[in-house]
């Protein structure tokens, strides 16, 4: 007799902070703003919010067009790096690049998507201008490993005070996609499936994300993979 398969639902882990006025953002990029268009009241059956944000706000995916003056809007950019198995690195106050040592540990047999865990408690309320980042050699290994896509639960993956955006600059070239700002406190290090799909903003240079992991079934087969 085969034995019964557990009917728990998978678990989840939601990885986006809170979005909301005072959630930081960039120096000099624009605030988180809502504002009240229309209340319920007489004459009026529905409220209607009028948002004012920039794209990097609160955990977002990069477009080409953010470090390449050619390159997509993130409505053009493919999906599927945005979904699919991905695996959590523990890189705890490393410092403020992410190095090859840092992540040695856990790459054999990696999936196609990295994420970067570098806070004990990621700052979801207010400006961190010590982040750590990822040297540019470590994305380089990464994608030499098939990596399609690298997060980091910081706002950049370059230092926030670089103007060569190096890192930056190594995904533009391997073709390689980018999720910031995640908040990877309470995740293990592991395998899970990422979904975090940006919206399809045609002339945008990034877009805000609603990221989650979701647990992989024990004992089955892992999701699939995007060719």
């Amino acid at each position: 007799m085969m034995p019964a398969m557990s009917t728990r639902p998978p678990r989840l882990w939601d990885i986006s902070p809170p979005v909301s006025a005072g959630a930081p953002v960039f120096p000099g990029d624009a605030a988180y703003r809502s504002v009240w268009a229309a209340r319920i009241g007489p004459g009026c059956p529905v409220n209607v919010s009028t948002i004012t944000l920039s794209p990097h706000t609160g955990a977002h995916a990069d477009a080409p067009l953010h470090y390449d003056d050619e390159g997509a809007a993130i409505g053009a950019v493919a999906l599927q790096p945005y979904l699919g198995r991905c695996r959590v690195v523990h890189a705890i106050a490393c410092g403020p690049l992410v190095r090859w040592q840092h992540l040695a540990h856990a790459v054999a047999d990696l999936p196609g998507r990295v994420l970067v865990r570098t806070y004990v408690r990621a700052p979801v309320d207010r400006w961190d201008a010590e982040l750590a980042a990822y040297a540019p050699e470590t994305v380089e290994r990464l994608a030499d490993l098939g990596v399609t896509l690298i997060g980091i639960d910081t706002a950049s993956i370059d230092p926030a005070a670089s103007k060569a955006l190096e890192s930056h600059q190594v995904i533009r070239r391997r073709g390689l996609r980018v999720l910031e700002n995640l908040v990877l406190d309470e995740v293990p290090e592991g395998d899970y499936e990422l979904i975090a799909l940006p919206l399809k903003w045609t002339s945008a240079d990034a877009s805000p994300v609603r990221a989650i992991l979701r647990e992989l079934p024990a004992g089955r087969a892992a999701p699939r993979e995007w060719p």
